[in-house]
């Protein structure tokens, strides 16, 4: 039975768009799926539908910086569920980005029914994982994914003034790309360390940019 389950396939392999829109027709009707090849186009199709529930996003879509773009959109649109799709199957890989709330990950090595199942499975409000995938022993960096965690804490705008601390941008420059007050970003660099529980701001820089490092070596 199909749900009019609002849904964005984000990847940039024309063939792998086709598949996954075929296995999610099972579960969602072909006229509720919108497509885009890289993470621009994501984010458009969101601020011009707001009705979007679904996104499979492709962990090396141009201009997802490894799992930097999972963690936007679940800091940006917590209610919108994420399902990771990569030719990386690597365990630790799939430990991160579920940490980072994603609601399940499907190699792209995976069958057409594998994929229906794995789709139902996130509609019915469970998380997802290949069968053969076993997370329990996998050992992640810990500070990292207590910052992962804590991600979905910030604001919007203050996942904004992150993301140039992260780029090495300085208060002042920071409030010019704004248009803000200076004092109005030291306010919310304050609350960013408290909230990702990091001494300064050159170790949160730090940690984000690791989060563009993941699924670096990956299909081409």
């Amino acid at each position: 039975m199909s749900l009019a389950v609002n849904t964005i396939i984000a990847d940039d392999h024309p063939l792998f768009r086709s598949a996954l829109r075929q296995a999610a027709a099972t579960s969602v009707p072909e006229e509720h799926i919108k497509e885009t090849s890289d993470i621009d186009g994501l984010f458009a199709l969101l601020s011009a539908h707001p009705e979007i529930e679904l996104i499979f996003l492709d962990l090396t879509i141009p201009g997802a910086n490894g799992l930097q773009a999972l963690s936007q959109l679940r800091n940006h649109y917590p209610d919108i569920l994420v399902i990771m799709v990569s030719a990386n199957e690597t365990p630790a890989i799939i430990k991160q980005a579920m940490s980072l709330g994603a609601a399940g990950y499907i190699p792209k090595s995976s069958s057409l029914d594998v994929i229906s199942e794995a789709i139902s499975h996130v509609l019915n409000g469970d998380t997802w994982l290949p069968p053969e995938v076993d997370l329990t022993d996998v050992v992640i960096n810990d500070e990292q994914s207590e910052f992962a965690r804590n991600l979905e804490k910030l604001t919007p705008q203050q996942y904004r003034v992150l993301a140039m601390i992260a780029d090495g941008l300085l208060n002042k420059q920071i409030a010019f790309e704004m248009s803000i007050q200076e004092t109005t970003i030291k306010q919310h660099v304050s609350a960013i360390l408290r909230k990702l529980n990091v001494y300064n701001r050159t170790q949160a820089g730090i940690l984000f940019n690791q989060l563009s490092q993941v699924g670096k070596i990956e299909e081409s």
